[in-house]
């Protein structure tokens, strides 16, 4: 950040760059307790007796809670302040995945025969109170002067990733045999200990320990005043988003490039059990796997390939290479060509394989189409063309996982993948016309 004094400080007796720093940490330990449960929810779910589409529905009621969610934290956030709204989301993704973990002890207690309700009313909480990363895109830009604006969302961006590298690799230990004899051991016998309830419980331990950093460190900035767009509809401000001509089609790719590949992340484990009888533990690497490449691709390749390519080219090899290996991941499965290495099976050395690409592609994408969003929007709109993407990436992942889910049960294991990749196509076509707009318009 350019001004680190205290003099003029939005956190009075505080440097700018703690306050951010701060942020940074609280929004990642954050991130990392979701991740965690990235690997564990839909085994859970078939645990308790789901089948892949239900499964699915638990997936999307998270994104289902937190679109809902999100704009009532704003507006909290707006009156009661920042630090009050992020200490009470904190608190609430602690109840979350304690009673995540807590599902089959507590089924009877709400009239339930399966603790598959438990898990489906955890996750609706712990989506609504997800709905904080608006809350602290806020106070970022409470804190920060315009011009250092991005730097300070994209130390946001930062923290979310890395919360999706740690979190899998984090339940891929707790959950391991080694480490849930350890549990059996030292733990109280009333605490249930399996490898889906230690992930639960070491997410609510994390949030329960970043709530204590927050209370305890982050402060409460000066509040700029809330935009008159504050109570629009969010639906209604999507709509019109997509009428418009300097960004409608690029949200349209947008939206449908975050339902295909959410709904390939929502069957993905769903396939490595079905077909090679992985748990938590083994999901849990490949997950890391990808993290660490899409991390590595975000934040060494995409700056210097956007300077070179430009991101029009690049968005458009991202949608192309993605809808080329999502298409090839149920397939890979079976290839004979692919040895085993070590003690992991040829099928999850083919995953790997696949993956490689596809985490490239899904990082080229991502990337390029929020800067094309925010470069075709006003200097004026940004955080509302922010706003947009993020609303229409909540939808997204609320319908991909259910349409993937229905897909994987009433057509067959292998069609969630394949439709996932036909929806690149006609991302394809979107950017391809909207390139040679900006082209036509540039020569003009």
């Amino acid at each position: 950040m350019n001004d680190d004094s205290d003099a003029d400080s939005p956190v009075p007796g505080t440097s700018r760059r703690r306050v951010v720093g701060t942020l940074f940490l609280v929004v990642f330990l954050d991130l990392v307790g979701f991740g965690i449960l990235i690997p564990v929810i839909p085994l859970y779910a078939k645990f308790f007796g789901a089948n892949e589409f239900v499964g699915s529905l638990l997936i999307a009621t998270y994104s289902l809670f937190q679109f809902v969610g999100a704009p009532l934290l704003g507006r909290l956030s707006d009156e009661r302040g920042r630090r009050p709204v992020i200490l009470l989301s904190l608190l609430g993704s602690v109840l979350a995945w304690t009673l995540f973990g807590l599902a089959g002890e507590l089924a009877g207690l709400v009239g339930a025969s399966s603790g598959l309700v438990v898990l489906f009313l955890a996750r609706a909480l712990a989506g609504a109170m997800g709905g904080n990363i608006a809350t602290a895109n806020a106070y970022i830009a409470d804190v920060t002067p315009r011009e250092d604006r991005a730097k300070g969302l994209g130390l946001l961006g930062a923290a979310f990733g890395l919360g999706f590298v740690f979190g899998p690799a984090i339940a891929g230990v707790v959950s391991s045999p080694a480490a849930l004899a350890v549990f059996r051991d030292v733990l109280p016998a009333a605490v249930p200990v399996s490898e889906y309830t230690m992930p639960s419980f070491t997410a609510a331990v994390l949030c329960a320990a970043n709530l204590g950093l927050a209370y305890a460190v982050l402060p409460e900035p000066r509040r700029h005043a809330a935009t008159a767009s504050a109570g629009e509809s969010r639906l209604v401000r999507l709509y019109e988003a997509v009428r418009s001509p300097a960004i409608g089609s690029l949200l349209v790719a947008f939206f449908l490039a975050s339902f295909a590949f959410s709904a390939f992340e929502s069957q993905f484990i769903f396939l490595t059990s079905d077909r090679l009888g992985f748990g938590t533990a083994e999901n849990a690497v490949l997950l890391t796997y990808v993290g660490v490449l899409v991390a590595i691709v975000q934040g060494g390749l995409v700056g210097p390939l956007t300077d070179r390519f430009g991101e029009y080219r690049l968005a458009l090899v991202g949608a192309a290479v993605q809808a080329a290996t999502l298409a090839l991941v149920p397939f890979s499965l079976s290839w004979g060509f692919v040895p085993a290495l070590g003690p992991v099976a040829a099928g999850g050395v083919a995953l790997a394989l696949v993956a490689t690409p596809l985490a490239f592609g899904n990082a080229l994408t991502n990337v390029s189409l929020n800067a094309l969003v925010s470069l075709n929007a006003g200097d004026d709109e940004q955080g509302g063309a922010f706003g947009l993407t993020q609303s229409a990436g909540s939808l997204a992942r609320t319908f991909g996982p259910a349409t993937a889910g229905l897909l994987y049960v009433a057509v067959a294991y292998w069609s969630p993948f394949v439709v996932a990749g036909l929806l690149f196509v006609p991302v394809l076509l979107v950017l391809g016309a909207v390139a040679r707009d900006a082209v036509a318009a540039a020569g003009a």
